[in-house]
């Protein structure tokens, strides 16, 4: 009777032990730019003009030699957070007012915003129930003369179906976006996740697997892309005449901004790359592990992995059967909870709910670019419109960190311990409710 007694009394304190992925080698990486600059040399190399040091210092430059040469693509430009280079990556296509942008619901906000940062227009697709990825038949199916691009989200450490979306974007001329933010390292049909769309989008932020604290990086095999993406990132508006006369371009037109990386983020960065490899493999053989244990209970589902698909979980999903098991969801989380294991219940509401969407308006004036003389369409953001995102909002998804290394497989049995405990108790759990209702 543990479960239903800690529920009924004090919770056990959580027993998943925090990240650390930063240790002395970022330290001592930090102190060395440190100690140049002590000596003259400065924290950041950009330059808002033209010539070398528009590109950045030697470290950005370095890390972004390092990337490329690791993710086998032609350029990698680094960016201050992942959010900024998605800005990038809509502008670098040259998205704008009028245009739609298909994307997934089941996200930061910082996937459709890159498309309304540029006076476009996020139009939402549902995702697929297996892997929480955008759901190829969903695109489809809301593909306009006005679609310009497809942003999708490889969720979780997933990948999404690159080759159906690519069938897709070929028949209708769009481009893709991979927002890979959680996806570092992962492969589809043995490529690496993020370089197979047009553009892709890694993430630097602090509680990813590679983390310089915020950074983000920008990835392309085409040349204009990446020029376009070097303009956006230091104030190229200022820069494209004299690229201009010498010959680098042809006309541009842009805003650009300060997304630039600084030297110190950019050495820890390159450490931080040389860790992601092992990193992932502990999550992989620790993930699953707990796949094997959870198969063993009906009433959940776990993490898929498509065959062609190499995972590496940033987060662990699975699905709570209500309708198996007969308690809800909001219980079972809460019973975890006591146990010392909590759970994410739903992972993120979906977009298209929040207000910003709900009532079209991005300035306290104007709806555009909702509505314009641009945009005479009328997009749905209507509940319903993605049941699948929907449905695992509010039934079934949860998400667990438990098997990062950190934790490991005494750990991992632990929560499958408390699991067993919920299951075992569910009559006395089912009155619990009764009572709470």
């Amino acid at each position: 009777m543990k479960t239903l007694a800690l529920l009924e009394g004090r919770a056990e304190p959580s027993k998943l032990k925090p990240a650390k992925t930063i240790g002395a080698e970022e330290a001592d990486a930090v102190q060395r730019v440190m100690d140049e600059a002590v000596n003259g040399r400065v924290l950041s190399g950009f330059l808002g003009r033209a010539g070398d040091g528009f590109l950045g210092g030697p470290i950005v430059k370095s890390f972004e030699r390092q990337f490329q040469d690791y993710f086998k693509v032609k350029h990698a430009v680094s960016f201050n957070s992942a959010t900024t280079a998605l800005q990038a990556a809509v502008t670098a296509l040259g998205i704008g007012p009028g245009d739609e942008v298909i994307t997934s619901p089941f996200t930061m906000t910082a996937t459709p915003s890159a498309a309304l940062l540029n006076n476009a227009i996020p139009v939402f697709a549902d995702i697929h129930p297996d892997t929480y990825c955008i759901d190829p038949e969903s695109v489809r199916k809301l593909v306009t003369s006005r679609t310009k691009a497809i942003i999708t989200v490889n969720i979780f450490g997933g990948t999404s179906d690159m080759n159906a979306l690519r069938k897709i974007a070929d028949e209708f001329n769009l481009k893709i976006i991979e927002d890979n933010a959680q996806a570092p390292g992962g492969t589809y049909d043995g490529k690496f996740s993020g370089t197979i769309g047009d553009i892709g989008v890694f993430s630097f932020n602090v509680h990813k697997v590679m983390q310089c604290g915020e950074g983000g990086v920008f990835v392309t095999n085409d040349d204009k892309y990446a020029l376009r993406a070097q303009l956006v990132r230091n104030h190229g508006e200022v820069i494209v005449d004299d690229f201009h006369d010498q010959g680098a371009m042809e006309d541009e037109f842009l805003v650009g901004n300060n997304f630039r990386l600084s030297e110190i983020h950019a050495a820890i960065a390159i450490e931080q790359m040389k860790k992601m490899p092992a990193i992932n493999k502990q999550r992989q053989e620790l993930a699953g592990y707990l796949t094997e244990k959870l198969s063993a209970f009906s009433w959940i589902v776990p993490c898929c992995v498509p065959p062609n698909v190499t995972h590496v979980y940033y987060l662990y999903p699975f699905r709570f059967l209500t309708d198996k098991i007969g308690i809800s969801r909001a219980t079972f989380a809460k019973a975890m909870q006591a146990e010392g294991f909590p759970l994410g219940v739903g992972y993120v509401k979906p977009i298209y709910l929040y207000p910003l969407y709900q009532q079209k308006r991005m300035f306290p004036r104007s709806q555009f670019p909702f509505v314009s003389s641009e945009y005479p369409s009328d997009v749905s953001y209507s509940k319903g419109i993605c049941p699948v995102v929907e449905r695992m909002f509010e039934q079934e998804l949860l998400v667990t960190a438990v098997y990062q290394p950190q934790n490991g497989r005494a750990v991992v049995d632990e929560f499958v311990d408390a699991i067993s405990r919920i299951q075992d108790q569910v009559e006395e759990l089912k009155a619990y409710e009764k009572r709470e209702a």
